[in-house]
């Protein structure tokens, strides 16, 4: 009985019209993404209200929660490599096996980063030369993070999941809803609207956590009751089969890994904004939270195109596969392009949205503008990155995106300090380097051993 249902997810994906499978499968996830972008900077735009002291604190949160994803990744990346290809080849047994095995991974590794993440919140803001003032706001908003973190593990691995089975529509819906309940809880929480009392900033975290908790129940429920496209019952029913959970380590760890590496490079560089002062932190969060526009837009087109080679490898169409992936790094180009030019030509303008601080729009403006030149490069790196992870393929990004991160510190020093380019150094080293490592990222898959990689 299960065989037939898998097509009506799938059989798109390994055999319908490229570009309409690639927006099929991309839309839903841009739509949630735009919804995580509008939640970011809703947050910001509310925190605002308190201070740049108080936008400086979720900024410099925003790197340790970015560790933290990263970290999470080692789950997400694995099951969509294995749950894409065993979909591909019809294997639905196979499919079931790993998500149990994922669904307890994710229990572990959430508790795991929720103990260590709560004990370690003052050393870690401490590293990144956190002012006094930002850390009375900074630490509590961080430890309410950690307390949710096993939501967040256990909510996107179940988005993942679906992706993966060719089902982007239902973790956008339910993503959707939980981030209308965050944004109506933010002015609430955050500023004491009514009979809710005033939380200041970590009443934005008490917001994002109720509603990821009401995710993991809907998306939960769902899952049970076969929206799959085939039955997953008792999804916890399995004990820890440890060789498979390594088998998912194994696939996530150099994404993650990566990840990881990227974000903790950027420890040293929101040090290296702080020696500006606080309003250069909160002009880094401005600039971040536009950009991530244009990152989630990516990425939703990245998970369309793990999806997509994933099951294409899983179904023997390898050439097929590269299609998918080329097609969509293509898409996502032309996005990022039309956004470069919106942070080209008024930059100002939209970092005055955000503070009223003439110092911090200016530095948020510089920013815009300098990031606006490699926009289109960040796609191309983000979507391929989505490529080479859906075969499974994982050690390549690792191989680029490390060193290529890892050079943006001795870079920023040398722009920042050495050449006295001041705070600007900081942006162009971004640009620079994104722009290197998407060349060398789309040479390699280019090169097409990827097609050969087995799971």
């Amino acid at each position: 009985m299960d065989a037939p249902q898998v097509p009506q997810y799938s059989e798109r994906v390994t055999s319908g019209p490229i570009i309409k499978t690639i927006f099929a499968l991309a839309l839903p996830v841009v739509a949630g993404m735009l919804m995580e972008f509008a939640l970011t900077v809703t947050d910001f735009f509310w925190v605002g209200r308190l201070g740049a002291t108080a936008q400086d604190a979720i900024t410099s949160s925003m790197v340790v929660q970015w560790t933290v994803f990263g970290l999470l990744a080692i789950i997400w990346v694995g099951i969509t490599a294995l749950v894409s290809r065993y979909v591909g080849a019809r294997e639905l047994d196979r499919v079931r096996f790993f998500i149990r095995q994922g669904m307890w991974l994710s229990i572990v590794l959430g508790v795991v980063i929720t103990g260590l993440g709560y004990w370690s919140t003052p050393h870690l803001l401490a590293f990144m030369d956190t002012s006094e003032a930002t850390l009375v706001h900074a630490v509590p908003y961080l430890r309410i993070f950690f307390l949710s973190t096993i939501m967040f593990s256990l909510a996107e691995t179940q988005y993942a999941i679906f992706r993966a089975s060719g089902d982007t529509r239902t973790p956008m819906q339910v993503a959707v809803v939980a981030i209308v309940i965050n944004m109506i809880l933010d002015p609430l929480l955050i500023l004491g609207i009514g009979p809710f009392p005033k939380l200041g900033v970590p009443g934005a975290a008490i917001a994002t956590a109720i509603a990821i908790t009401i995710a993991v129940v809907l998306i939960g429920i769902l899952m049970l009751r076969g929206k799959l496209g085939y039955s997953v019952d008792r999804p916890l029913a399995l004990l820890p089969d440890f060789p498979s959970i390594g088998k998912i380590i194994r696939i996530g760890l150099p994404i993650s890994t990566q990840q990881v590496t990227f974000v903790v490079v950027y420890w040293f560089l929101i040090a290296i904004v702080h020696q500006f002062g606080q309003e250069a932190g909160a002009a880094m969060g401005i600039g971040n939270r536009m950009e991530s526009f244009s990152y989630l837009t990516c990425y939703g087109f990245s998970l369309a195109a793990a999806t997509m080679v994933g099951q294409n490898l899983g179904a023997g169409n390898p050439d097929r596969a590269a299609r998918c992936a080329w097609g969509a790094t293509g898409l996502s180009i032309s996005l990022t392009l039309i956004i470069s030019v919106f942070f080209l030509l008024i930059p100002y303008q939209i970092a005055s949205i955000f503070s009223d601080n003439e110092q911090v729009r200016q530095i948020a403006a510089d920013y815009l503008f300098i990031l606006g030149l490699s926009q289109f490069t960040m796609a191309v790196e983000i979507v391929l990155e989505g490529a080479f992870s859906g075969a499974g393929d994982t050690v390549p990004p690792m191989i680029v995106m490390i060193p290529g991160s890892v050079a943006r510190i001795p870079l920023a020093y040398y722009l920042v300090f050495t050449l006295d380019w001041g705070i600007n150094g900081v942006w162009w080293t971004l640009t620079i380097t994104t722009t290197a490592k998407a060349i060398v990222l789309a040479y390699w898959f280019y090169r097409g051993k990827w097609k050969l990689k087995a799971v």
